[in-house]
């Protein structure tokens, strides 16, 4: 119990660190770039994030190539 105990804070300190990120990013406007899709009819907002996916999948797709190369 004491290993699942220490396994529960550090994901618990994990998610505090990425939602301060999300956070972050949408203060600084990270997540409104341009190309990216929103549709705004009366009460109903709709947005897809086209552009910032690209950017995060090549982002991360050069990270892991560069910690997970053997």
């Amino acid at each position: 119990m004491d290993k699942l105990g220490k396994i529960l804070i550090e994901a618990g300190i994990l998610f505090i660190l990425i939602g301060g990120l999300f956070f972050l990013f949408d203060r600084v406007g990270f997540f409104r770039l341009p190309g990216d899709i929103v549709i705004k009819k009366g009460n109903f907002v709709f947005y897809f994030p086209i552009v910032t996916s690209i950017i995060l999948s090549i982002l991360l797709t050069i990270v892991l190539n560069l910690f997970l190369r053997k």
